[in-house]
């Protein structure tokens, strides 16, 4: 403990106060005691107003996210680990390898210190997973009643390899649409637990970093378009993104949309659409038909893609409409999601 600090801070029973945003002794003493502790690495210890980093010779990504979901722990994951996964991911599906992030902290008074660092351990234990280095970090300290405990904001930068180009703009008729696995488990996990919903099979967040996924598929297709995390707005408006994006239509099969029984009736009782509800460890690829099944093929092999399905194809359409065939044999127009299913699920 440095010897600037009159006394240690309480972790098990002490909980967040003004002081610790004010920028004296005790802002210090919570960055060295708790953030320090848990992010530590030679960039973050420079100690300066921002990280001194080596510049990469490759082209940069860089995304920014902010992380207000509600309850700060659910089943699979929580609002640390969640803000690592969201950001890394963005990067991923760009084809760059994640490197760095910041990590922005907006803490409510009151807030237990406890609770503060599982967070900050989750988070630090998915960025050790994600192979990511947390670089640079600012906290804020806000009037008890002014915020929900804690938000987190998460800036990621990576690097694209030379010669991968991806954009949603590339999508071009015939283009196979493939998925990784079960849509939904996010936020019917989030949402159970703010309910206090019980169903007879616990259904677990999907939140996980894809960057070893993205990894292999940009090294293994040449086709590769796209890739895209369908997060908010779930699988249903992501296409329609896309569809958009590249002035293409989309058809997909109902029957080949990955989705669990517990998800699928947990939606049900719920009164929502899975294909809107939404994922922290999905994504959707888009490459030339010749290379699907390879692309399949890698996603299967993997633990994060074990369940995948090529779920349609790109077809030509100047309204870039995104259509379902459903199990009945009829048809669905798939819609831009109106307003939100579920606030506050990220």
């Amino acid at each position: 403990m440095s010897k600037h600090y009159q006394r240690p801070i309480d972790f098990k029973h002490g909980r967040v106060e003004m002081t610790h945003g004010a920028g004296g002794r005790a802002s210090a003493q919570l960055i060295e005691t708790l953030f320090a502790k848990y992010f530590h690495n030679d960039y973050l210890g420079q100690g300066d107003d921002g990280a001194l980093v080596p510049s990469p010779s490759e082209r940069i990504v860089i995304a920014t996210d902010s992380h207000v979901v509600s309850p700060l722990f659910f089943p699979g994951g929580d609002i640390g680990a969640l803000a690592v996964h969201g950001t890394v991911n963005d990067v991923a599906v760009c084809g760059a390898t994640p490197l760095y992030l910041s990590a922005g902290f907006i803490l409510e008074e009151g807030f237990p210190l406890s609770e503060l660092e599982k967070i900050v351990a989750s988070m630090a234990r998915a960025a050790q997973q994600a192979n990511v280095t947390i670089v640079t970090g600012d906290t804020k300290v806000v009037e008890k009643g002014k915020a929900d405990g804690v938000f987190i904001n998460t800036t990621g930068v990576g690097i694209v390899p030379k010669g991968i180009h991806l954009s949603g703009k590339f999508c071009k008729p015939g283009d196979a649409i493939i998925l990784s696995g079960y849509i939904g488990e996010h936020g019917v996990a989030v949402m159970s637990k703010r309910q206090n919903l019980e169903f007879d099979t616990t259904v677990k967040s999907d939140s996980a970093s894809l960057n070893s996924l993205t990894d292999a598929l940009v090294r293994s297709i040449p086709t590769l378009r796209c890739m895209r995390d369908p997060t908010r707005g779930g699988l249903g408006t992501t296409l329609n993104e896309l569809a958009s994006q590249s002035g293409v239509g989309m058809r997909i099969f109902e029957e080949k949309i990955p989705i669990s029984e517990a998800v699928e009736s947990a939606c049900e009782f719920l009164g929502l659409d899975p294909l809107y509800v939404a994922n922290e460890g999905k994504l959707i690829a888009i490459c030339g038909k010749e290379d699907a099944p390879r692309l399949l093929e890698i996603m299967k092999a993997h633990p994060l893609g074990s369940h995948a399905e090529i779920i349609g194809h790109c077809v030509e359409d100047e309204n870039h409409f995104v259509e379902m065939k459903t199990a009945f044999g009829g048809s669905r127009m798939i819609d831009w999601l109106s307003g939100e299913q579920l606030p506050r699920i990220c």
